[in-house]
């Protein structure tokens, strides 16, 4: 998969196991990462899983910007879309977002969520510029790695 997105020289691929490094590395500068969760181990469950994928925004061939994308077969999923501080606000987002409903059509999957946290106020905002909504639903979970 290669898809044009903004900027001379930038493209939208399926990364590798070799772009984890700066995949986590982004998702740490953007904020993404919790203790709680090991992201190195959530990029390789991603590129393991056969419904699942981590594409990635490449300026120059630099990684500025993330989508973890998936389904479930009803459902498609979106986690970690991130992009570098320095590439902010230049339609990365909305590039990798396009990419990812893309990916997920393309499996026959005709919804798409994620969850955002509930104080986030500027990513909600973000979302709901390019057309999404409150699905006006509560998200319940309970860990099972003890």
């Amino acid at each position: 998969m290669t898809t044009p997105s903004p900027g001379v020289g930038s493209t939208i691929v399926e990364l590798t196991p070799s772009s984890r490094p700066d995949a986590v590395a982004l998702w740490r500068e953007a904020g993404l990462t919790r203790p709680w969760n090991d992201p190195d181990a959530d990029f390789d469950r991603a590129l393991a899983g056969p419904a699942s994928a981590v594409l990635g925004a490449l300026q120059d061939g630099r990684l500025v910007g993330t989508v973890m994308v998936g389904h479930d077969g009803h459902r498609g999923w979106v986690y970690y879309l991130a992009t570098a501080s320095e590439v902010r606000g230049r339609g990365y987002g909305r590039a990798l977002m396009l990419a990812a409903e893309e990916w997920i059509a393309r499996r026959g999957i005709v919804k798409i969520q994620f969850m955002v946290r509930a104080d986030n106020d500027a990513v909600c905002a973000f979302y709901e510029h390019l057309g999404y909504s409150d699905q006006n639903c509560r998200v319940l979970g309970r860990r099972l790695d003890g």
